[in-house]
């Protein structure tokens, strides 16, 4: 069963009904917590994508990832273990996550734990699972030598047919799950032109509690994420891909990141590292500050983080229906982002409420905006047509040839005599002229200026 998204428009108000795009089939990892899911998960889809410890219930959203099979592929779904209906408000939230997950599947892969035995719980999720109308394959893990495999003879009673015994942090037993699931899934659509699928990345960013989830949930128009008022719901680096209008967006909500020392916690340590190489895969980060309150130290250091990376931005300033006095705080945002966080002046400022989705809509058209004006491409007579018509290339220190190295975002390279020479005003001032000339307005651009002769960088 294929799981296709689109968005149609509903009526004249441009309102879209959204749900993420899969690939092909979805297989759905369930089980209880702390049974090796987001290892198995890893283990198939081949990256440390979800968040492994030995602690349970680390996972809380939905992680999607391509397995591929052959010349096809699947959609692997990771899930939060499923909990008993009593627990905190995050359990509960994690199994709404998963039942979410569960209902677009087509085929559960219901992991249990070898080494502990079979658990009331398990029966439990085994009873809910035989009612659901699903196949569901069952694999027992965490079985680490091949004399064990007799203990998977346990799981019959489940009445799942033959249980498959697997090792997912050592691989044992990979390849006859798989064999498995290509039998209960039928033939897989091909992924030939998977990778050619135009595709934008986009990472959702901010300190904890500013409410990147809930935007994100706006987004998509579905309860896709964790939400909760305590900081840090969200531990996992959560992708979630849907269309609209025809365009495909990656959607990356990241853990809020807070500063080092208060990051003892491993799982917060993992997600700090999920977080910032979300920032280098992005090719456009949403960084939502909080209207309703002065930025931050905190802010500052995630927003250096993104210059760092040299990362087309949008700022957001969410909470928007806390504020009463909207002229006044957004004169007062400008100043303070323009102040505090330089290259924030060439970014687009949105005012939004998650809560309430008061302007969510207009955020997707400045996504694009920065996209494509990070994705410009400059020929090397225009750029040296440029320099002449400017006069750069006549005055001192002059500017001998300019050409593009890269896009996401926009890099050159220039020449002059002597690169040691060049202030950094004339670096401004070359970089307001690129801009206005060639309309790269809110993208970041990146300028080295080599000496022709001693091949010295002067690199910003």
């Amino acid at each position: 069963m294929r799981h296709q998204a689109s968005c149609r428009e509903r009526d004249a108000s441009k309102e879209f009904q959204r749900r993420p795009v899969t690939t092909g089939p979805v297989v759905t990892l369930v089980g209880a917590p702390n049974v090796g899911k987001s290892t198995l998960f890893n283990r198939l889809v081949g990256l440390r994508r979800a968040i492994v410890t030995n602690r349970p219930g680390v996972t809380r959203d939905r992680i999607y990832g391509l397995v591929r099979l052959g010349a096809g592929a699947f959609t692997l779904c990771d899930t939060g273990g499923l909990f008993p209906d009593d627990l905190d408000s995050f359990s509960a939230s994690a199994r709404r996550q998963t039942e979410a997950a569960i209902g677009e599947a087509s085929v559960l892969l219901f992991l249990v734990d070898g080494r502990s035995g079979l658990t009331p719980l398990e029966e439990d999720l085994a009873r809910d699972l035989r009612v659901r109308g699903k196949e569901v394959l069952l694999a027992v893990n965490k079985v680490d030598e091949p004399a064990d495999s007799s203990t998977a003879a346990d799981y019959y009673r489940l009445g799942f047919g033959v249980p498959v015994p697997i090792s997912a942090e050592h691989g044992l037993g990979i390849g006859d799950l798989l064999e498995r699931l290509e039998e209960l899934l039928g033939p897989l659509p091909d992924d030939a032109g998977l990778e050619m699928k135009e595709e934008t990345t986009v990472a959702v960013l901010g300190r904890p509690n500013v409410g990147k989830s809930s935007l994100l949930n706006r987004l998509l128009g579905q309860d896709r994420l964790a939400v909760s008022e305590l900081a840090g719901t969200t531990r996992d680096a959560v992708d979630t891909l849907f269309e609209r209008d025809g365009h495909r967006y990656r959607f990356i909500d990241t853990a809020g990141l807070r500063r080092r020392g208060k990051t003892s916690d491993m799982a917060d340590v993992l997600s700090l590292a999920a977080a910032r190489r979300s920032i280098e895969r992005a090719d456009v980060v949403l960084f939502l500050i909080d209207a309703s309150a002065p930025l931050t130290a905190q802010d500052l250091r995630i927003a250096g983080q993104v210059a760092g990376a040299h990362r087309p931005l949008v700022l957001v300033a969410n909470k928007w229906d806390l504020v009463t006095r909207p002229d006044e705080v957004t004169r007062r945002l400008r100043d303070e982002l323009v102040a505090r966080i330089r290259f924030a002046r060439c970014a687009p400022l949105a005012t939004a409420s998650a809560l309430t989705g008061l302007r969510v809509e207009r955020l997707f058209p400045l996504i694009d905006e920065v996209d494509r004006s990070s994705r410009r491409r400059l020929t090397t007579p225009e750029l040296n047509r440029f320099l002449r018509e400017e006069g750069w290339s006549g005055r001192v220190p002059r500017l001998l040839y300019m050409t593009q190295t890269g896009i996401s975002p926009p890099s050159f390279l220039i020449f002059t005599r002597d690169a040691s020479r060049i202030h950094f005003s004339v670096r401004r001032r070359l970089e307001n002229r690129l801009r206005e000339r060639f309309g790269l307005g809110p993208t970041p651009l990146i300028l080295r200026i080599r000496s022709r002769s001693v091949r010295r960088d002067a690199a910003r």
